[in-house]
């Protein structure tokens, strides 16, 4: 993925068939269901000043999108979501819930796309649709979902993206009253955690923005640079050594594309289950560089099937960041800790806190939870 840190998609792994996989793993291939949403309910359970203070919020957001945007049809459809706040259309976490199962139950319908999971690639939406955050400018994040629009959907490392973007408009379609950076960044919470990964704190409070209000070109890290190129990215993003070598950790699953980002292959050989694994590999497995005629790339010596990036070799070379990921090699429990907390500030930069719905992020349930 471009994020290079998340260039995910995911594919068939080049080892084994994904059933014999799963078998190996003893990873249960899960269907998932979920009823016809229910009609919302009319007023909220708890929190109520907080949540009138986000509908205010995002009613000005529909307003002002609906006399700026160079899109029509989306000012319309916000000017939709503002009138059902004013309308005392207040969701409570039981709505959220419903999108959040309704998301987890797209994941097995991927078929033979990629490696039979749409859930990397719905967590790279994620990531791609937060990590343009400049804490300088207080510009880009989760908040605005500008991905939506060109030409940041066309950027070199939102390539691919169009596929989960069209997937989460389907959802969209059915819970008209969310917004897209809420969407979008609920999906990678679901994501990680329906692959088995630890839980990601969120909350909702997004709202949709304009045009004029997408990032420029360059604000996700290159795959092909060293380690300075990652202090400067995550730096500008508000990210320190440590919380730079977790997310990192988020290549556990996906795989590259060659006619996307130019890579190509799986990080680990259960690319839709969360683990440590990518750590594990990156000093358990001897690494050369591939002879091939694409981007300079590493792959193990032993099965020729995974690969490593430049950007993920740097995680052993750079003597601070290879501290961090020795330990989450040696501590799966560590790494997930750390990586939910990486990860959920990762999808809440950008947002004002007066956005949110909640003073504290909620912990959603997986899919096989009562």
């Amino acid at each position: 993925m471009s994020f290079s840190l998340f260039r995910a998609s995911v594919r068939r792994a080049a080892t084994a068939p994904r059933a014999q996989l799963r078998s190996q793993l003893r990873i249960p291939l899960r269907k998932f269901s979920t009823p016809p949403p229910e009609a919302p309910v009319p007023t909220p359970k708890s929190n109520t000043t907080l949540y009138v203070g986000i509908g205010a919020v995002v009613a000005a957001a529909g307003v002002a999108f609906y006399s700026f945007s160079d899109s029509g049809s989306n000012a319309v459809k916000t000017g939709v979501q503002a009138a059902k706040v004013k309308a005392n259309f207040v969701p409570t976490k039981e709505d959220y819930q419903k999108v959040y199962s309704r998301i987890a139950g797209i994941f097995d319908d991927a078929g033979d796309y990629d490696d039979g999971s749409y859930a990397p690639i719905i967590l790279r939406l994620a990531w791609h649709s937060s990590g343009t955050y400049d804490k300088e400018s207080k510009t880009g994040g989760s908040n605005y979902a500008t991905m939506r629009f060109a030409p940041e959907s066309q950027h070199g490392a939102n390539a691919g993206l169009n596929v989960a973007r069209d997937l989460m408009e389907n959802i969209k379609k059915e819970f008209s009253w969310i917004s897209y950076g809420d969407l979008w960044t609920l999906g990678g919470v679901a994501a990680v955690q329906e692959m088995n990964g630890p839980k990601i704190p969120w909350r909702p409070g997004r709202v949709d923005g304009v045009q004029t209000q997408a990032t420029p070109d360059g604000r996700l890290p290159d795959a092909s640079q060293g380690s300075d190129h990652l202090r400067k990215i995550f730096g500008r993003m508000g990210f320190n050594d440590q919380e730079i070598v977790a997310l990192s950790g988020g290549h556990a699953v996906g795989r590259c594309h060659s006619n996307r980002s130019g890579f190509d292959g799986p990080w680990t050989f259960s690319p839709t289950t969360m683990t440590n694994d990518f750590f594990k590999l990156l000093f358990d497995e001897k690494w050369v560089w591939k002879k091939w005629n694409g981007p300079k790339q590493l792959e193990d010596k032993g099965t020729q099937s995974l690969m490593m990036l430049p950007t993920d070799y740097v995680l052993v070379q750079d003597k601070i960041f290879k501290k961090h990921a020795r330990a989450y090699a040696d501590d799966e429990a560590l790494f997930f800790k750390d990586f939910a907390a990486s990860c959920a500030k990762l999808f809440e930069l950008g947002v004002p806190t007066e956005q949110w719905v909640s003073p504290e992020p909620w912990i959603m349930k997986n899919v096989d939870e009562k």
